[in-house]
């Protein structure tokens, strides 16, 4: 009987461990996501943003956040030749787990739509909801893009909302430095 005892925490351990991997979920593929932000694209174009010191510097004065990256995964949408916008691509930390995601951007660098591509927390999905990420639509890094300054949070999804929301931030900022036409 004690045999028994001593391996049912053992599995208990076990189980909870497993469990954080059961809540990974893709949503989008770049692909998808890119169909989503821009449907009416004839044409996606990759391109990795490379930035300079200066610009990284212009980039964390605009969005009050630490620049992360000099170099960004996006792609410009076109309609025939006409430009479209972008889409920038982006991981952040919710809680524990990376969250995945595209910030669509027209060229006056405002936010045209955030979509999320996969989510790997147990809790916070909601951020995927319509609703919290129409927030974002329309806004650029000199607008209220933080919770609480714009963007509402979600109980019991703070931390994945945060962190978003700086991420986000932090795209329209580099948008701002980089993309603005």
């Amino acid at each position: 009987m004690m045999k028994t005892h001593a391996v049912a925490p053992l599995l208990l351990v076990s189980l909870a461990g497993a469990s954080s991997a059961a809540f990974a979920t893709q949503y989008l593929t770049v692909e998808q996501a890119q169909k989503a932000i821009f449907p009416e694209a004839t044409a996606f174009k990759p391109a990795t943003l490379q930035l300079t010191l200066e610009q990284m510097q212009q980039m964390e004065k605009l969005a009050g956040l630490p620049a992360r990256s000099a170099a960004w995964r996006s792609f410009s949408a076109f309609k025939d030749d006409k430009l479209l916008g972008y889409i920038v691509l982006d991981d952040v930390i919710g809680k524990f787990e990376l969250i995945s995601y595209a910030v669509g951007l027209l060229p006056d660098a405002s936010v045209r739509q955030v979509e999320i591509l996969s989510y790997r927390e147990s809790h916070g999905f909601e951020i995927r909801s319509a609703n919290w990420r129409q927030q974002f639509v329309g806004k650029t890094a000199a607008s209220g893009l933080s919770i609480g300054n714009g963007i509402a949070n979600i109980s019991g999804a703070t931390l994945s909302c945060t962190h978003v929301t700086d991420g986000v931030r932090r795209i329209a900022a580099l948008a701002q430095v980089v993309l603005k036409k």
